[in-house]
């Protein structure tokens, strides 16, 4: 029997196991390219990578990949709104030096307050106090922003940046110039209506209705250093903020990049609506770090109603200095959640007293609606007519009572206090240790200067709970656990009687400085 050759070796019979091996490598390689989202049709084991890659189908899912995945920007939205913003430039006479610095310039804030520093590094564009110029008799300048909120030429701006002008010019976004009349100013939120008369067809910008939320787009538009229209964008970082300037501050926090110039100018929403007004930053460095501060659309729109049509602002008043709940102090009253408005000290012959609300009082609510801290309480009565009347909710020695009143006008003048701090304590004796809180007292009437009511602080441990509470010689304690003290006894007793009841701290009335204020201080046990 013949043997048969092997023929397995042979060309004929290797080639086209290696065909089939390709075949299967290249219809894998077509089916992982298929799933990163590229069809191919009529594929064949012929075709070549090259011919795969340049397919007209491939070309065109490659376009549509690159259209989704170019970044989403802001120049649709800014080519609409930022013809709506102005520079806004000032001019004022007279200003006297006070120093050889030339740090001349009036903040209409209050000392050392985050916008009184911010008015003085950032309220023009050439350095401290924020005016170019300064010396006696000169002519000084400031720049800032705004924008139209008419096509008649009404536009908004900062109060600091026209307080006090002798001249006010804008330029607008295609470069034209116009004077501008101010029309009305409002320290109190630091904001400013303007009119700029030479058209009827200014291009303008809209308030916002909403709120924003946290985490929502913004774009800053102004005039930085001068520079003109200037764009920058980020998001809100924050709402509600109390950054210290007075009992009407509710303003939107931002982390786009604002800098001396910006005052006055809009904050837009994606929307091209404006959010707020960009008005402070919060700066170590005196450039920017992402915390600025807007005035909400809201305020803005209240304020502007009025300044347009009477050229000031008034708001309803009750006659009452506030202060916040703490934990602490709603332990002490015994209210289960620290929230509403505690009178430190309703004033003389006010709407409130006169309507019987007492020191000690905690206001939860105004016509019907919750009042969560002394902020919102300013600011719901603040936002009402003088001469409305409205309905408070007051606690009252833990009793809950309806008190209503008719709002009075919110004084324009800061009345002057009284400088207890000047004499009391100089000639006090060393007065009678209060054990446990860290503190000696003395009759007020034994005290030069400190009155006849309650006992004067006359050493304050550094240790103890009452330096943690901010107790200072000098101050003078009118009330502790709502009951007048005149001695040391009275105070003793109070604490005692509070310890009795279980309570973890007891409730002080104290006064300091011309001003009352509650304070919560801890009691130990036994």
């Amino acid at each position: 029997m013949t043997d048969r050759p092997d023929l397995t070796n042979l060309p004929s019979y290797r080639q086209p196991r290696r065909s089939v091996f390709s075949a299967r490598r290249i219809a894998l390689m077509a089916s992982v390219v298929a799933g990163l989202g590229i069809a191919v049709h009529g594929f064949s084991p012929s075709t070549s990578p090259s011919e795969l890659f340049s397919s007209p189908a491939h070309a065109q899912v490659n376009n549509e990949v690159r259209k989704v995945e170019r970044p989403i920007g802001f120049a649709d939205i800014v080519e609409r709104v930022k013809p709506s913003v102005i520079s806004v430039k000032v001019n004022i006479k007279e200003k006297t030096a006070s120093n050889d610095d030339g740090d001349d310039a009036q903040s209409p804030f209050q000392p050392g307050s985050p916008m009184e520093r911010f008015f003085r590094r950032f309220g023009g564009p050439d350095g401290v106090p924020g005016l170019k110029g300064g010396g006696r008799g000169r002519v000084v300048q400031g720049q800032g922003s705004g924008f139209f909120i008419s096509a008649d030429g009404f536009a908004v701006t900062n109060n600091h940046v026209v307080d006090g002008a002798d001249k006010v010019e804008v330029t607008t976004d295609d470069g034209k110039t116009y004077t501008a009349k101010v029309i009305g100013t409002d320290q109190r939120t630091d904001l400013a209506l303007i009119k700029v008369e030479g058209s009827s067809n200014f291009p303008f910008a809209k308030l916002a209705d909403g709120k924003p939320r946290i985490g929502d787009w913004v774009l800053a538009v102004g005039n930085p250093f001068g520079l003109g229209g200037t764009v920058t964008a980020g998001i809100v970082s924050a709402s509600g903020r109390d950054i210290g300037n007075g009992p009407y501050d509710d303003f939107i926090q931002i982390d786009a990049p604002v800098n001396k110039g910006n005052s006055g100018g809009p904050a837009f929403d994606t929307n091209g609506e404006v959010m707020g007004v960009n008005t402070a930053i919060y700066s170590p460095s005196g450039g920017s770090v992402g915390i600025a501060f807007s005035i909400p659309a809201s305020t803005v729109k209240s304020v502007v109603a009025q300044l347009k049509d009477k050229g000031s602002v008034s708001r309803g008043w009750i006659g009452v200095q506030i202060q916040p709940v703490t934990s602490d102090i709603a332990d002490s009253l015994g209210m289960k959640k620290a929230e509403g408005a505690l009178v430190a000290e309703p004033q003389a012959n006010g709407p409130a007293a006169k309507a019987g609300i007492e020191s000690g009082d905690v206001i939860t609510s105004v016509n019907g609606e919750s009042v969560k801290d002394a902020r919102e309480l300013a600011r719901t009565i603040g936002g009402l007519a003088p001469g409305a009347t409205v309905k408070l909710n007051v606690l009252h020695k833990g009793q809950d009572k309806v008190v209503n009143l008719t709002l009075g006008q919110l004084p324009n003048t800061v009345e002057a206090k009284a400088d207890t701090d000047k004499d009391s304590g100089k000639s006090a004796s060393k007065g009678t240790d209060v054990p446990k809180l860290g503190m000696t007292v003395a009759p007020a009437d034994s005290v030069a200067g400190a009155g006849k009511d309650g006992v004067v602080v006359t050493e304050v441990d550094p240790k103890s709970a009452a330096a943690e509470r901010g107790f200072k010689e000098g101050d003078v304690i009118l009330e502790v656990g709502g009951k007048s003290v005149s001695t040391a006894g009275d105070v003793r007793d109070a604490i005692n009687m509070a310890r009795t009841d279980n309570k973890n701290s007891v409730l002080m009335r104290v006064k300091s400085g011309g001003q009352s204020r509650f304070v919560a201080v801890p009691i130990a046990k036994g």
